[in-house]
């Protein structure tokens, strides 16, 4: 199988403009992703939609391609930089693996552990999640929560606790059952890719805002593997300066 790992970087974001040109230790945050998918995938590419993040890549030496404007997701963005790249390469790729462009901590042991759930040839997509070990994360509807079966396929994701705990307060449900958290990497066979892409909002995504529960409701399967990693990402100017306090930069 030949894998590629795509980062959507999108520069219009509206809490944080230019985000994935902001400056983390002397590099800019999209590098920091990039050097570390290196570390697992042979062919990696940054897909954007400003010609600013187009040219900061090209001077790390990285690769990068330019995407439209109108995405929602950045899983559209993959599906069209997988078109463009397969199309100047002539190459073809079996999984595409999405890397959010604001992880520039994102470790290689969990784009190692998504890259084995693929040695499965039924599996159609797969994700990461860690068990929640607090109540704030629990209750933080910015951190989905996601149920699983006992195949270690996606139930559902919600961003709030499911399942709920009956017969106790919600003080007591962190140690009442054990409950699991979405962190935000995928990766999908091409051709599925493509046929996601192609569906249409859903009423459950568009009342949760969850892209991933458009694919459930369409039948298909999301393969979750485990990661004790937490996920660390920069949506605002603010998390930067706390990802500085903390000490990780």
């Amino acid at each position: 199988m030949k894998f590629i790992a795509i980062i959507p970087a999108r520069y219009g974001s509206k809490r944080f403009p230019g985000k994935p040109l902001a400056v983390i230790n002397g590099k800019i945050m999209v590098q920091r992703v990039y050097e570390q998918a290196a570390k697992v995938f042979e062919r990696v590419y940054v897909a954007t939609e400003d010609k600013r993040i187009l040219d900061a890549v090209s001077r790390f030496g990285g690769n990068v391609v330019m995407t439209s404007k109108k995405h929602r997701s950045g899983t559209d963005r993959c599906a069209e930089a997988l078109q463009i790249i397969q199309q100047q390469t002539g190459e073809t790729y079996d999984i595409v693996v999405n890397i959010q462009g604001d992880e520039p901590f994102i470790q290689p042991e969990q784009l190692k552990e998504i890259r084995k759930c693929f040695k499965t040839a039924s599996v159609q997509i797969a994700t990461l999640i860690k068990p929640v070990n607090n109540r704030d994360d629990l209750l933080n509807p910015s951190k989905p929560k996601v149920v699983i079966n006992q195949k270690n396929e996606a139930v559902y994701f919600s961003r709030s606790p499911i399942p709920y705990l009956q017969g106790a307060k919600p003080a007591q449900w962190i140690t009442g059952h054990q409950y699991y958290k979405h962190i935000g990497l995928y990766a999908y066979r091409s051709d599925i890719l493509e046929k996601i892409t192609r569906l249409k909002p859903s009423p459950l995504e568009m009342a949760e805002s969850l892209e991933q529960l458009r694919w459930i409701e369409n039948g298909y399967k999301i393969k979750v593997a485990f990661t004790e990693h937490e996920s660390v990402s920069v949506d605002t100017p603010k998390d930067l300066e706390k990802i500085k306090q903390i000490g990780l930069i």
